[in-house]
């Protein structure tokens, strides 16, 4: 009896086991990516009740991030400024300027529609609620607000620039030479290499990680990449 199927009907089923097989990689692959942090948050910008531009107050006018965030150096948290904290100064700045009508409507009892609610700032940060991340921890050890936020004095609206995943974090732990700097330079966007001759004279010493790595040994500044670090 004649074959009914043609002999190349015969590789037919690896064919469809080798396409079924790629396109499984493929989805695989599409949502080791697409479903990181670095995919999902980096890069979001939400927009603010008061378009605060961090540009102005800290490029420009040299603002220190403490005035506004005032427990990062001494809580686990960071916290956004109160209402009072931004009209010290806009009682008297900028007054008559409509982005600040959410400002006066908090503040200002002469204000038509004032209602003294709290600015509700939206957030941007959000760390899992399983991790534990203590701010004041890596700040009093010469980690700046740089190296987790980003370029932030440079920002007209605020966003996430890096991914705070779990392997993010655990390569500065692994390394953090390459993030530490000299207490008093860490609310200093502009700090560079030039900037290291002032802390050390030692020869061979002349960029930022040849300091990190100064520093490191000096304070022995040893991060844990233990699971229980960050999940108490």
């Amino acid at each position: 009896m004649a074959n009914i199927f043609p002999r190349w009907s015969n590789l037919l089923p690896f064919q469809i086991a080798f396409c079924l097989g790629a396109v499984g990689a493929g989805v695989v692959l599409a949502f080791g990516y697409y479903a990181t942090p670095k995919a999902q948050v980096v890069g979001y910008q939400p927009s603010q009740p008061i378009p605060f531009s961090h540009n102005i107050h800290v490029d420009q006018l040299g603002l220190d991030c403490r005035y506004c965030h005032s427990f990062v150096d001494v809580s686990g948290h960071s916290n956004v400024p109160s209402g009072n904290t931004c009209w010290n100064c806009h009682q008297h700045v900028q007054k008559e300027s409509p982005k600040l009508a959410p400002l006066h409507r908090s503040m200002d009892k002469q204000y038509p529609g004032y209602d003294g609610k709290p600015i509700e700032w939206v957030r941007v940060h959000k760390a899992p609620d399983y991790v534990y991340f203590d701010h004041s921890a890596h700040v009093n050890r010469g980690i700046s607000c740089q190296s987790c936020h980003g370029d932030v004095n440079k920002m007209e609206v605020v966003y996430q620039a890096e991914p705070h995943s779990m392997g993010w974090c655990l390569e500065c732990h692994r390394a953090p030479e390459n993030h530490l700097r000299p207490l008093e330079e860490v609310f200093n966007f502009n700090y560079g290499d030039g900037d290291v001759s002032k802390y050390s004279t030692e020869k061979g010493v002349t960029t930022t990680l040849d300091l990190g790595k100064k520093l490191k040994e000096k304070f022995s500044v040893h991060p844990k990449a233990s699971c229980a670090t960050c999940h108490h």
